[in-house]
C-alpha cells in the first residue's frame, strides 16, 4: 500500500469539524479514506461511581487514551487493522464492542484536542482548524448533547461554563498557531474544503 496521508482536524466544540471531515470524506471512493473521531478515545471510566464520572472534565486532554490513538494510527499506517473503541457516551464508558478500521490512503482524525499533543501531532501530514464563532459552537453543543446524547439543558449548561469553555481557551484555541490551514465557518466553507479536496487528489 502507497504511504498513508494522515490529517488532523481539530476546532471548537460545535466548530463543524466532523462536517468538515465528513464532506472531505464523501469525495473518495469507499475504502480510500476513513474518519476516525477523538472521542471515541475517551479513557474507560467503568472503575468510577456513575455519578463521579458526570463529574469528570472531558475537555482536558487527560481524558484522552493519546497512547492508543497514537498506537491504532501508526497500526494504519503499516498496513495494519485495527480495533477502534466505541464509547456510550450516556454511560460515560467505553462499550464492549468495537469498530474494525481497515488501512486507507486517507486517514482523518478530528477532535478538539488532536494537537494538543506533539506526539500526536507530529504523526499528521496536514493540520485544518475550524474556526467557528463561539454563539454558534454553544448552540450547536446544546443541540448535539441534548438530542444525542441523553443530557438536560441544565447538565450542559453547566459543563460548558465549568470546563468546555475554560478548556477551549486554555487547551484548544491555542493550537490553532500549529495549523497549516484555517477553515472559518465550518462546514459551511465550501471553498477552503474544496481546495483542500484538490490537494489531496494531486497527493494520490
Amino acid at each position: 500500500m502507497s504511504k498513508t496521508i494522515l490529517i488532523g482536524v481539530a476546532g471548537g466544540t460545535g466548530s463543524g469539524k466532523t462536517t468538515v471531515a465528513r464532506n472531505i470524506l464523501e469525495v473518495f471512493n469507499r475504502g480510500e479514506a476513513e474518519l476516525i473521531e477523538q472521542d471515541l478515545y475517551y479513557k474507560d471510566l467503568k472503575s468510577v461511581p456513575f455519578e463521579k464520572r458526570l463529574e469528570n472534565n472531558f475537555d482536558h486532554p487527560n481524558s484522552i487514551d493519546f497512547e492508543l490513538l497514537i498506537e491504532h494510527l501508526n497500526a494504519l499506517k503499516d498496513g495494519k487493522e485495527v480495533n477502534m473503541p466505541i464509547y456510550d457516551f450516556k454511560k460515560h464508558i467505553r462499550s464492549e464492542d468495537i469498530k474494525k478500521l481497515y488501512p486507507a490512503k486517507i486517514i482523518i482524525v478530528e477532535g478538539i484536542l488532536v494537537f494538543a499533543q506533539k506526539e500526536l501531532r507530529d504523526l499528521f501530514d496536514m493540520k485544518i482548524f475550524v474556526d467557528t464563532d463561539d454563539d454558534v459552537r454553544l448552540l450547536r453543543r446544546i443541540e448535539r448533547d441534548i438530542n444525542e446524547r441523553g443530557r438536560t439543558f441544565e447538565s450542559v449548561k453547566k459543563q460548558y461554563l465549568g470546563t468546555v469553555k475554560p478548556m477551549y481557551l486554555e487547551f484548544v484555541e491555542p493550537t490553532k498557531r500549529y495549523a497549516d490551514v484555517i477553515i472559518p465557518r465550518g462546514g459551511e466553507n465550501k471553498v477552503a474544503i474544496n481546495m483542500i479536496v484538490a490537494k489531496l487528489m494531486r497527493l494520490l
